[in-house]
C-alpha cells in the first residue's frame, strides 16, 4: 500500500521508456507506480495520502553535485545572505539593519553567494560605506575568492595591523602610512579570505544543529533532495561532521548527503588520507549520508583558485610529486577522488600523474572526476574520457563571465566550460552550485544559465550552439548527478524502484519564459516518500523545525535567497495565528518584516509558512 500518491500533475519523469505521467505512487520510500491517474489511483487504501498537484510540473528531485553543504550548514544563521538582492542599496539597507541587531562579540558576514555585477549600481561598497554604516560591529563581506572587505572594527577583531605581514599568495591593502585599509585580495589564492573569515565566533553547537537544518529546508524551498558535500577550508574530519552526523543518526536529515573529506594540512596531505583510508571504506553508509571519498582539495600545490581578474595562476613545479602520492594511496585503496581544476593547464598536469598511476593502477572504475574545468581543452576532454572520468560543472560564470571577458575576450567565453562538447565526448556531466562561498546555492540560477549562458552582469557570454535544451539541462541537475556519488540507478528519475525524490514546481520549468527560470522555488519537495518542504496550499505538510537561534540571525529577519522580493519593501505587521514551525512563534506573535506589500501571502508561503495576516 503505497504511504504517498501525488495526482493531476503534469510529471516528467526522465525515464525515456515512460517520459509522461499524472501520477505517482510512493512505497516504502521508493516509486511503485508512475503513470496514469487510472492506473496508480486504485494503488491507494485506508492510510494512503492523497496529495492533488492542482496540474503543477513535477520533477525529480534536484541533486547539486558540488556544494558545500556541511560547511554551510554549521554557519547559515549567522550569514546576511545577498543571493539575488538586485540593487546595492537593498544589500547594504540590510546590513545596516543587521548591525542594528547583532550583538558582541559576533560579526556581521556576508559569505558569497553574490557579485557586485548583480547590483544595479554595478559595484560593491566602499569601506568609507561600510565604516559608516557599522562604526563599532565588525562587518566581513566576501566578494567570491577574489576580495573581502572588512570595516575597522573587523579589522581589530582580526588583530590585523600595520606590523601583521602579507601572507604567501594574499595581500592586504595598506594607506600611506601602511595601515590595512579593510581591503583584503587573494593574490592569486584565496587562504587569506579563508584564514579571516574563520577568526570570527562560531555558532554553539545546539545552533549549529538549528542552523544546519534551517540550510537543508532552504534547499528544499528550492526543489534540493540531494547534494555532494565537496569539503571545504577549515572543515576537518572528523570535528566539523559531529553536528551532521548526530542530525542523520536521529532521522533528522532532509537532504541525500554524500561527503568527500578535505585535506586540511599543507604538506601532510598524504598523511591526512592515509589515516582517513583506516577510518572508512569507500562509499561507506546509506542511502542519507555516505562518504563519496577525497577531495576537491587533494594537494595544496594543486589548487588554481579561480580569479578572473588577475592572471592564471602558475602552479609549483612541485605538483606532480605531491599530487602523485596521493592518487597512489586513493587509488590502491579503491577510493573515489575529486579535484578542484579550474584552468586547461591544471588539468593537463593532474591527467599526467593520472595516467602514470593508471597503468600501475587502473583508475578507471572508482569514479573519479575534475571540478570546474572552465577552460578544459578539447584533447583534455578525450583524455578524461579515455581513463573514465567525469566532469562537474557549476554556474560560477554567471558570477565572474563579466571579469572573464574582460580578460580572455568574448569567443574564449562563448564555450566557458565546455559542458555541450565534454557530453558529446561521452564524458559523465554533473551540475552544481559550489555554494556557498563563490556562487548562490539556488540551483534554478544554474539551470538558467545551462539554458541561456547568461551572467547577472546581463551578458550572454555562452554561444547559442554550446548551450543546453531544457531537459539536457535538467538531466545535469538529476539523473546525470548520480555517477558522481556511485548511485546510479538509485535516484533522479521518477521511475519504479527508485528513490521516492520529486518535487512540484511553482511554474513549469518547460513553459515560463527563459528569464523566469532563475525564480522558480519548488510547492512541495518529497523525499523518500516524506514530505520535507510545503508552501502555498502543501505549507502544513512539513515537519516543524526548532525557532532560529539565535534570535537576532538574519534569516530569521531577512531569508535566504531574495529572489523576486526586496529588501526595502514596505514593512508589515503580521500576525501569527498558530505555531508555524517556520517562524518558531507562539500564537498571536507579531512578526515586523520588510514583506512586499503587494503579496505578502506569497513572500510567506514561499518561506513555507501559513502564517500570514
Amino acid at each position: 500500500m503505497p504511504e504517498l500518491i501525488i495526482r493531476n500533475a503534469r510529471v516528467t519523469t526522465l525515464d525515456r521508456a515512460n517520459p509522461a505521467a499524472e501520477a505517482v505512487a510512493i512505497t516504502d520510500g521508493r516509486f511503485a507506480a508512475v503513470g496514469t491517474e487510472a492506473a496508480v489511483m486504485p494503488l491507494a487504501g485506508p492510510a494512503t495520502r492523497i496529495l492533488d498537484a492542482g496540474g503543477r510540473r513535477a520533477i525529480p528531485g534536484l541533486i547539486d553535485s558540488h556544494i558545500h553543504v556541511i560547511r554551510g550548514g554549521l554557519n547559515y544563521l549567522l550569514e546576511l545572505r545577498w543571493d539575488g538582492v538586485g540593487t546595492l542599496a537593498d544589500a547594504m539597507a540590510m546590513l545596516k539593519a543587521t548591525v542594528a541587531r547583532t550583538p558582541p562579540p559576533h560579526w556581521v558576514r556576508v559569505v558569497g553567494g553574490f557579485t557586485e555585477h548583480q547590483f544595479a549600481e554595478k559595484r560593491l561598497p566602499t569601506l568609507d560605506e561600510l565604516n559608516a554604516a557599522a562604526p563599532d560591529t565588525p562587518v566581513f563581506i566576501l566578494h567570491l575568492y577574489d576580495r573581502a572587505l572588512l570595516n575597522r572594527a573587523a579589522l581589530r577583531a582580526a588583530g590585523y595591523t600595520r606590523d601583521t605581514p602579507d601572507p604567501p599568495g594574499g595581500e592586504i591593502a595598506r594607506d600611506a602610512a601602511g595601515n590595512p585599509t579593510g581591503l583584503l585580495l587573494a593574490r592569486p589564492n584565496a587562504m587569506i579570505l579563508y584564514a579571516t573569515l574563520a577568526k570570527g565566533p562560531k555558532l554553539p553547537p545546539d545552533q549549529q544543529r538549528t542552523s544546519t537544518r534551517w540550510f537543508m529546508r532552504e534547499l528544499n524551498r528550492l526543489g534540493v533532495t540531494s547534494a555532494i558535500d565537496a569539503g571545504g577550508g577549515f572543515q576537518n574530519w572528523p570535528d566539523d561532521y559531529a553536528v551532521i552526523r548526530d542530525l542523520h543518526r536521529d532521522g533528522l536529515l532532509t537532504l541525500r548527503i554524500a561527503y568527500n573529506l578535505f585535506t586540511q594540512n599543507k604538506g601532510r596531505e598524504a598523511e591526512d588520507f592515509t589515516a582517513w583510508a583506516k577510518m572508512l571504506s569507500p562509499r561507506e553508509g546509506d542511502a542519507t549520508f555516505r562518504h563519496n571519498g577525497a577531495g576537491e582539495m587533494l594537494v595544496f600545490s594543486a589548487a588554481d583558485f579561480e580569479d578572473f581578474r588577475e592572471p592564471r595562476p602558475e602552479l609549483p613545479a612541485s605538483m606532480e610529486e605531491e599530487l602523485e602520492k596521493v592518487v597512489r594511496i586513493l587509488a590502491e585503496k579503491s577510493w573515489p577522488w575529486r579535484l578542484h581544476a579550474t584552468y586547461d593547464e591544471t588539468i593537463s598536469r593532474a591527467l599526467d600523474v593520472f595516467e602514470t598511476v593508471h597503468r600501475d593502477i587502473p583508475i578507471d572504475g572508482l569514479g573519479w572526476f575534475f571540478d570546474h574545468a572552465e577552460t578544459i581543452s578539447p584533447r583534455n576532454i578525450d583524455r578524461v574520457a579515455k581513463l573514465g572520468g567525469g566532469i562537474a560543472v557549476q554556474h560560477r560564470m554567471v558570477y565572474q563571465g563579466d571579469d572573464f571577458v574582460a580578460r580572455y575576450g568574448t569567443d574564449a567565453a562563448g564555450e566557458t566550460p565546455p559542458v555541450a562538447r565534454m557530453l558529446a565526448a561521452g564524458v559523465p556531466v554533473g551540475a552544481g552550485t559550489d555554494a556557498t562561498r563563490v556562487a548562490s546555492y539556488n540551483p534554478w540560477v544554474s539551470l538558467w544559465w545551462l539554458v541561456s549562458g547568461g551572467t547577472l552582469g546581463g551578458m550572454r557570454t555562452t554561444r547559442p550552439d554550446a548551450r543546453l535544451d531544457r531537459e539536457a539541462a535538467l538531466r545535469l541537475w538529476t539523473e546525470a548527478n548520480t555517477w558522481f556519488s556511485g548511485e546510479t540507478g538509485l535516484k533522479g528519475r521518477i521511475e519504479p524502484g527508485l528513490y521516492g525524490d520529486v518535487v512540484l514546481l511553482s511554474d513549469d520549468y518547460f513553459a515560463v519564459p527563459e528569464s523566469e527560470i532563475r525564480h522558480i522555488t519548488a510547492d512541495l519537495t518529497v523525499l523518500g516518500g516524506q514530505v520535507v518542504h510545503g508552501a502555498g496550499p502543501f505549507a502544513d505538510l512539513a515537519p516543524p523545525l526548532p525557532a532560529i537561534a539565535p534570535d537576532w540571525s538574519p534569516v530569521k529577519h531577512h531569508g535566504g535567497y531574495q529572489g523576486r522580493m526586496t529588501a526595502t519593501a514596505a514593512p508589515r505587521a503580521l500576525c501569527c495565528q498558530a505555531p508555524c514551525g517556520i517562524h518558531g512563534h507562539a500564537h498571536g506573535a507579531v512578526l515586523a518584516r520588510n514583506v512586499p506589500a503587494a503579496n505578502p501571502r506569497d513572500f510567506w508561503g514561499a518561506l513555507g509558512c501559513a502564517c500570514w495576516l
